[in-house]
């Protein structure tokens, strides 16, 4: 009798367990009461183009193409995969953000990022944060937009 008592506990136990595991297939949600913060993992989904900082024109990664980006507290770090391009694109280094910019200080990058660290390593951005999904926008000194990247949260 104990046996299958502890037999039947140990099935319901299971069960409870089971019931609490996530579900990773759908894009995880930010409490609501929490502020908004880019810590986390994001994928690229998507660019616009700007012409008198209206939308003119949007598109999506080309084919097998990958962009994602992590950033935890303090820190960021970004790659790209281009499968059609032997050429590596990647960075890491710090960041700043508020609730309306993005500031990427890159420390070091991949062959082709390094070249270009080494004339800029600042990147500023216009930032729009929701939930699960932002954009870093492009501005030229005059304070227009010109382009943006458009990401997803996937952790």
């Amino acid at each position: 009798m104990k046996f299958i008592f502890f037999f039947i506990s140990l099935i319901v136990l299971s069960a409870c367990n089971e019931a609490k595991k996530p579900d990773n297939s759908v894009t995880p949600e930010v409490p609501e009461n929490k502020a908004l913060k880019l810590n986390g993992t994001w994928e690229m989904v998507g660019y616009y183009n700007y012409v008198d900082n209206k939308v003119t024109d949007s598109f999506q990664p080309n084919l097998g193409q990958r962009q994602v980006k992590m950033y935890t507290d303090q820190k960021v770090m970004w790659s790209k995969n281009v499968p059609s391009d032997s050429t590596e694109w990647f960075g890491y280094g710090s960041y700043k953000a508020n609730e309306n910019e993005l500031i990427e200080i890159l420390e070091y990058g991949s062959e082709m990022m390094r070249r270009i660290i080494e004339e800029k390593q600042e990147f500023k951005y216009e930032l729009v944060l929701e939930k699960n999904k932002f954009s870093q926008i492009e501005v030229d000194d005059d304070g227009n937009r010109l382009y943006s990247e458009n990401y997803k949260r996937i952790e």
